[in-house]
């Protein structure tokens, strides 16, 4: 049975922060000062990508992968100390954002002390040698055989939960982990605070039994993709959420997303993979059911693969995409259509499906209602919102048109253009 979500969760949206990335400072409090932008932009969910001292031991690039952990309970000098992320904390909270951090459960880095004191913690190969997995030749992997680095990992995760306050974690690679530790550790953080769980896995479904709150909708962002190249089209979208009804829990959540810090760095940019389609994968990926990620610099049009193992300082000279993420942000807090689980609307598909190209819906929850329809193609296209399905006054939250629906209504659309409508 699906455990029970921590109430702010309900509407929240989540925005990943790469620390070393966001400011030319590349620390925790050059980043604390965008908080305010980020509050009145309606963020909810801080996701910071990892903090920890980062291994020196078969560095990739100068400055090495921050999911190369060389020690739990500290910081990377490079971003600070630990009363930094102290005084983050708390300055989110009073704002009334969350903090979760980024967790490498799987694996740490070849010169952590770990590695050298408790040498029976790790995993070996048949010639005796620690398992780096995957291409991942700066890290080895854990043994979670040995039940005492499961103590060991439980305990580091209880630190930033009583020491630093941080509401929960993002974990690295969860599939890789058995499904007992993480079921163990929710209950044991739970038992200190309600936290949020996020497992980076889409194939385990079990992971969402009692463990995590949500897990990522890979399937989905592929598939916008796809679409955006005109290889797919709206049918494979309902296809999809078919599919995922009956493949996870009730009431879990899924992550969408148009970019993350994989998705940026090694696939591309959202113009390379998008192109044209772009602002309306980012309105789809908030109004299906489920929770919107904003990688930070997408309001700013990210427009480069930002360097993994390097310094590469994103560009805020022109925040051209924020007023769309804070009025979709503000939509998910008040419309309950949209709220996320079992608290949201049912997503229900309007028209016949005979235009492949057209993607519409209608949401409803208690009194509230949204009704979204996008054009998924290069060309335009043309819908007709039947009034005995939709009906009633609407807004159009995107520039405040009023729109009266009391017979049927033909829509048309520009290439990859949307409309959305609440009561």
């Amino acid at each position: 049975m699906k455990s029970k979500h921590i109430d702010w969760s309900k509407n929240a949206n989540i925005y990943e922060v790469n620390i070393r990335q966001y400011t030319e400072e590349g620390t925790i409090k050059a980043f604390q000062a965008h908080l305010p932008r980020l509050k009145k932009m309606g963020v909810d969910i801080l996701w910071l990508m990892p903090v920890f001292p980062i291994g020196e031991l078969n560095r990739k690039g100068s400055l090495g992968s921050c999911y190369a952990v060389r020690d739990y309970k500290d910081i990377n000098p490079e971003f600070g100390d630990i009363e930094d992320m102290k005084e983050l904390v708390s300055e989110a909270h009073k704002l009334g954002m969350h903090v979760i951090l980024d967790w490498v459960a799987n694996h740490s880095a070849w010169d952590h002390a770990w590695a050298t004191e408790h040498p029976e913690w790790y995993q070996y190969d048949d010639s005796g040698n620690f398992v780096s997995p995957y291409d991942w030749t700066d890290v080895i992997a854990f043994d979670y055989n040995n039940p005492v680095i499961r103590e060991t990992m439980l305990d580091a995760l209880k630190f930033w939960i009583t020491e630093v306050d941080v509401d929960g974690y993002r974990c690295d690679v969860a599939g890789l982990v058995p499904i007992d530790f993480w079921e163990q550790a929710r209950a044991e953080l739970d038992s200190i605070k309600p936290v949020f769980m996020l497992a980076e896995d889409e194939d385990n479904a079990k992971l969402l039994n009692k463990a995590f709150d949500m897990n990522y909708g890979w399937r989905l962002h592929h598939i916008m993709n796809d679409i955006s190249k005109g290889k797919k089209n709206a049918n494979d979208i309902w296809d999809y959420l078919i599919w995922n009804d009956s493949t996870y829990p009730a009431g879990s959540y899924r992550m969408y997303f148009t970019s993350n810090h994989d998705e940026n760095s090694w696939n591309g940019t959202v113009k390379e993979r998008m192109g044209d389609a772009a602002e309306s994968m980012v309105v789809l990926s908030y109004i299906v059911p489920g929770m919107g990620l904003i990688y930070n610099g997408q309001e700013a049009g990210l427009d480069k693969r930002l360097l993994f193992f390097e310094k590469d300082t994103i560009s805020w000279d022109n925040i051209v995409y924020e007023n769309l993420y804070t009025i979709l942000n503000n939509l998910k807090k008040k419309n309950k259509a949209l709220w996320n689980g079992e608290l949201g609307g049912k997503i229900v598909r309007l028209g016949d499906g005979s235009n492949q190209y057209v993607f519409a819906c209608l949401r409803e929850k208690d009194d509230d209602k949204i009704v979204v329809i996008i054009n998924m193609s290069n060309e335009p296209q043309t819908f007709n919102i039947e009034s005995h399905v939709v009906s009633g006054s609407f807004r159009n939250p995107i520039n405040g048109e009023n729109i009266v629906i009391d017979r049927d209504m033909s829509v048309d659309l520009q290439p990859w253009s949307y409309l959305i409508l609440t009561n």
